[in-house]
């Protein structure tokens, strides 16, 4: 008779006396969204740019206005076209300009909401900011975690997205070079293996934080 399966040990739960909020910065395809999701587990709160700027993309008069500053080729169905967006502001610093200054100040102001309410919970809380340094949001962070992984590793994650070859290269050149990333951070997390060996990693980071944190 087979032996019953072992029930997975969940992960230790994170929730010093005063909320530590952290931020995850890396290479594009680093796996910060994984590493995220990893922290998340632990019990803190995963406060996701991605998910604030598409909440945020989504309104009817923000559509409105990227439409008026980069003409209606940026907008689809009455949404904006974020293929046709990143197209765009990838090739063109000036349109790139003109849309963040339209999008960046709400997505901010939705994080630091987010990130205060969070903290009013007593939770501690990841900060999972593309621009983490260049938008300033790192200044709201205790501590910033590099994910360290291989250019050969980027690229492959790049290409299984469907990306063509030098398509990371590209956007890589428009946010702060990872030599100053990993100058910021305190923790350096690789990140070249599997989901596993990433929350071993993750669990060591919040171990040193609980011993470090009264």
């Amino acid at each position: 008779m087979p032996l019953p399966a072992a029930t997975p040990t969940p992960p230790a739960p994170f929730r010093p006396a005063r909320p530590v909020v952290l931020g995850v910065v890396g290479g594009i395809a680093a796996g910060k969204s994984a590493a995220a999701q990893a922290f998340a587990a632990h019990g803190l709160a995963h406060l996701d740019a991605d998910a604030v700027a598409r909440a945020v993309s989504a309104e009817p008069a923000v559509v409105a206005e990227v439409a008026r500053a980069l003409g209606p080729t940026a907008v689809r169905a009455g949404q904006l076209d974020r293929q046709a967006l990143g197209d765009l502001v990838f090739r063109d610093p000036a349109a790139r300009q003109a849309l963040e200054a339209i999008l960046h100040p709400r997505i901010r102001a939705g994080l630091l909401a987010d990130l205060q309410a969070a903290k009013a919970r007593g939770d501690s809380a990841l900060l999972d900011v593309p621009l983490l340094l260049e938008n300033g949001l790192v200044d709201a962070c205790d501590h910033v975690v590099f994910l360290d992984v291989d250019l050969a590793t980027r690229q492959s994650r790049a290409a299984a997205r469907g990306w063509p070859a030098g398509e990371l290269e590209r956007r890589e050149a428009a946010q702060a070079p990872l030599t100053e990333k990993r100058a910021r951070a305190r923790f350096v997390l690789a990140n070249n293996g599997d989901l596993a060996a990433l929350r071993v990693g993750v669990a060591a980071i919040l171990d040193q934080l609980r011993q470090a944190t009264p």
